[in-house]
């Protein structure tokens, strides 16, 4: 019988002819695009969704869109501040001043909602990017996704609309383009161009920095000790690499403040000793809390996990991990850190699963479930009456209406955490303290407000500061006590915010 005449009666060829078409470019197109780790990458995007705060309450977010709106409305740098009058006209860097920008015209477009957006975009493009790191360090994309599961919890910490999401994007392709020299393929030209753009956007261009450093450092030594081994780079990669280095260093002088922009994080780190001390995010981690468990569970699994499976470790990735570890536990802010260091060297030991195999792949069903997280996410897309409620809690929102039209004849002593957000919605009132803790700290702002707060010494620090207005939440021991006290008179009240006036003349006491 003929092998035409056997696929008519059968349907099918002969055993030992070609059995189906070569694929067409369309085909590979089709299952790549909606091939098995794209699957698994848009389920990732799904949880990230459901795992994102519906929530811009973020005490920064809003100076840094009156920051934004001066910029693109008069095409220069804020050099000084503008919003307070205890600081008013003292030199101020805006460092976060490109990161500024996308929240901004997030907020033109679409409002409240924009800034979600913003927000949650910048998100999923950091767990992708951990998720495709991963995938490229284990080689197995099955690994990479339980992997980062983790990550999404850890990231959770940051999930607001911060500029330090920007920093971490910068981090995630400097850890990708790194990658590619360790595989052999030279992109480090492009880490320049990042650092410029990194250091406008934010300081944690010094923890990219500290990461080339290990990266370049490790490949100086050569040897083994115990599991650790070390590859000496040849001439010409290390001439390359140290060439580079130098370049994204100078490239952090192209900036508008130019050393003092630079000059910063060390600022951050040694003079800013009030704000280190009592903001949250700079805290210690706490392991008794669910991250601080996840932080330690991803360390000793990947720790036990070597051990038993007796794997070399390369110098870098315990530079990686010494460094990731020890910033996440100092500060709570830098679990996200540990998210992007921890998350690909975890793939690693845990690449027992499977590996992918395209020609068992189902494209039609994997492109079902994407299209279906995508709607689902789209239809679920919060409105900004929702986003508003979570507002509600954190700022005096109820009150703005009143302020907004409130024309103080004095000085108003402010809530610190609701100084942005007058900022940018009641202009009118120079604030006495905002969450640009640095201006502040430097003169001594900040401590006073923390006295007066903690009723450590409240009626000196009001009376130094000559302040007419204290406007405060009203569950509060500072409420509490100027309600009680005949110096003042409570003018405005709905619930959660209070408004005092002094009674009688502002004590002339001369600032120190």
């Amino acid at each position: 019988m003929s092998s035409s005449i056997h696929e008519v009666l059968t349907g099918g060829p002969v055993a030992g002819t070609i059995a189906r078409r070569p694929a067409t470019q369309l085909d590979r197109w089709w299952r790549t695009l909606f091939g098995f780790p794209v699957m698994l990458g848009v389920l990732l995007v799904g949880a990230v969704y459901v795992f994102a705060n519906r929530s811009i309450a973020d005490p920064d977010i809003w100076w840094h869109l009156r920051n934004a709106e001066f910029l693109v409305q008069h095409g220069s740098m804020i050099r000084h501040d503008m919003y307070s009058f205890t600081a008013s006209g003292a030199p101020w860097i805006n460092h976060e001043w490109l990161s500024e920008l996308p929240y901004y015209f997030g907020w033109r477009l679409l409002g409240i909602r924009g800034l979600y957006l913003v927000l949650v975009c910048s998100v999923e493009l950091i767990l992708m990017g951990v998720f495709y790191l991963a995938y490229r360090v284990s080689g197995n994309v099955k690994a990479a996704f339980v992997a980062s599961w983790f990550a999404i919890i850890l990231a959770t910490i940051s999930f607001g609309p911060r500029t330090l999401l920007f920093g971490w994007i910068f981090l995630v392709v400097e850890l990708l383009i790194l990658q590619d020299f360790k595989e052999g393929k030279d992109r480090t030209w492009l880490l320049p161009p990042l650092f410029l753009l990194w250091v406008n956007s934010h300081g944690s261009w010094l923890i990219g920095l500290i990461f080339f450093s290990i990266f370049v450092g490790s490949g100086v030594l050569k040897g083994r000790w115990g599991r650790i081994t070390a590859t000496r780079w040849t001439h010409a990669q290390l001439l390359k690499l140290t060439t580079i280095f130098a370049l994204s260093v100078l490239a952090l002088f192209v900036n508008p403040y130019t050393y003092h922009l630079v000059f910063y994080p060390f600022d951050l780190a040694f003079q800013q000793k009030l704000n280190v001390s009592h903001v949250t995010e700079w805290q210690s981690l706490d392991f008794h809390a669910i991250r601080g468990k996840i932080v330690f569970l991803m360390l000793a699994a990947t720790i036990l996990l070597a051990l038993a499976r007796k794997r070399q470790w390369r110098l870098d990735e315990v530079g990686f991990l010494l460094f990731g570890f020890y910033a996440t536990l100092t500060y709570t802010r830098f679990m996200f850190l540990a998210a992007i260091v921890l998350t690909p060297l975890l793939a690693v030991e845990i690449d027992f699963f499977p590996a992918y195999r395209r020609e068992i792949d189902r494209p039609l069903l994997n492109a079902a479930i994407i299209t279906c997280l995508v709607a689902g996410c789209v239809w679920s897309f919060p409105s900004s009456k929702y986003l508003m409620e979570d507002t509600v809690k954190d700022y005096p929102v109820k009150a703005l209406p009143y302020l907004q039209q409130f024309a103080p004849t004095g000085r108003v002593f402010n809530d610190y955490l609701w100084g942005g957000y007058l900022i940018w919605n009641a202009r009118q009132i120079p604030v006495f303290v905002d969450s640009r803790v640095d201006i502040f700290d430097h003169r001594g702002i900040f401590g006073d407000y923390l006295d007066a707060m903690g009723i450590k010494r409240p009626m000196e620090v009001l009376d130094k500061y000559r302040i007419q207005y204290v406007l405060y939440t009203k569950d509060t021991p500072l409420a509490y006590l100027l309600l009680q006290s005949p110096g003042w008179k409570l003018t405005y009240d709905d619930g959660t915010t209070v408004l005092f006036e002094r009674v009688g003349n502002v004590p002339q006491v001369a600032q120190k």
